[in-house]
């Protein structure tokens, strides 16, 4: 790898990078990408540069995600893409791998919860000792199969040191490739971000990752910080597409990385065509930008993201004049349907209108649905 002296005189290496662009915007509402435009973003990726492009995310048999990753495959290789699973229990995880060998998937990035609040979301338990159990398990049935295994730690940052560090100590004693430290709620300063960081890269044989996001317009910021610290891995998105205020935004990285520490490695040229097609293709437009105040900044379509908000907003959307709001295409759930119906004054039989719901969304294309086309849909399903 490259070596860099012009920021401090001493040479080191040059972070690595990864792109999530079609993983994380299966976070951000609404926001869908088909085949042709991930095969095409990969491609374009890999010759701007980028080491491994991340795609889908795995939960179990019949990935939702299974046409993209299988897409990407065919673009640019599995050796260069790498597929988020969920993890949850052994044998969840279990079926998830099965998936993911099915694909054709040889690098995973294992999504584990580690702050306590996450962890009592989904895990059911704030315990490290549970914790620690489910992620060495995880790990091991991974690296038994001949994955590449990245682990995370999904709301990292907010993660004390005590719980952090002998979490990922354990995972890479478990046979664990990399960690990736996710900021899913934005909440660090660059100078804490180092000291994070510095926790963890102290560890024996760690291979860091950083993957911020932007709510407070720190991602890049942050980003380099946590490189500065030694972590040798950094993920960032196109136009910073991500859930809720987005992610590090690659063409604001890698200008940051040419400016700051001369570095030469990438293509530039792809940028712009890049952002165009990731931005026609997730239908966002040319207004998208990443940050708080943005529409979509506190839109979601996960049921459990709308009924625990608190475990993912840095601020509250009122605090900034903004809302919080339901967007959704095909990923809709009768969880969903009752939230945008909650306080509504109609009355459906919820697991009767969501198949039909689903079914008229099909025939009209898939449109954009949020709370008032939901509840203008649950009273054309009563008039019938």
């Amino acid at each position: 790898m490259a070596v860099t002296e012009k920021e401090s005189g001493t040479p080191r290496e040059l972070p690595h990078l990864s792109d999530a662009t079609l993983r994380d915007s299966a976070h951000m509402a609404g926001v869908e990408f088909g085949p042709k435009d991930a095969a095409r973003i990969a491609d374009l990726l890999v010759r701007t540069g980028i080491e491994l492009v991340e795609v889908g995310m795995i939960s179990g048999p019949n990935s939702k995600d299974a046409d993209l990753i299988l897409a990407t495959h065919e673009a640019i290789g599995p050796e260069r893409s790498m597929s988020l699973v969920m993890v949850r229990d052994r044998e969840q995880v279990a079926t998830a791998l099965d998936e993911a060998e099915r694909l054709g998937v040889r690098y995973v990035m294992l999504s584990i919860p580690t702050s306590e609040q996450h962890a009592v979301l989904k895990l059911g338990s704030p315990s490290l000792k549970l914790l620690s159990a489910v992620a060495r398990a995880a790990i091991s049935m991974a690296k038994d199969r001949g994955f590449h295994v990245t682990f995370s730690g999904e709301d990292g940052a907010r993660t004390p040191k005590e719980r952090l560090v002998p979490y990922v100590t354990d995972g890479f004693a478990a046979g664990a490739d990399r960690f990736r430290l996710a900021e899913t709620v934005a909440y660090l300063s660059p100078w804490q971000m180092e000291e994070v960081i510095g926790n963890i890269t102290a560890i024996d044989g760690a291979e860091i990752e950083i993957h911020s996001h932007n709510m407070l317009g720190m991602a890049v910021a942050n980003s380099l910080a946590a490189y500065r610290a030694g972590a040798e891995w950094i993920s960032a998105t196109v136009g910073g597409i991500g859930e809720r205020g987005g992610n590090a935004p690659l063409a604001e990285l890698l200008t940051s990385l040419r400016v700051i520490y001369g570095d030469t490695r990438f293509d530039l040229t792809r940028l712009t065509e890049l952002s165009t097609i990731a931005l026609r293709g997730s239908q966002l437009g040319d207004a998208f930008q990443s940050g708080p105040t943005t529409p979509h900044a506190f839109a979601y379509e996960l049921p459990g993201q709308l009924t625990n908000p608190e475990a993912y907003e840095t601020l509250a959307p009122d605090l900034l004049g903004n809302s919080r709001e339901l967007r959704v295409r095909t990923r809709l759930t009768p969880a969903l349907v009752e939230w945008a119906l909650e306080d509504s004054g109609v009355n459906v039989d919820i697991e009767a209108f969501t198949p039909w719901l689903i079914e008229r969304q099909e025939r009209d294309g898939r449109p954009l649905l949020d709370r008032d086309a939901i509840r203008k849909a649950a009273i054309d399903y009563q008039s019938r």
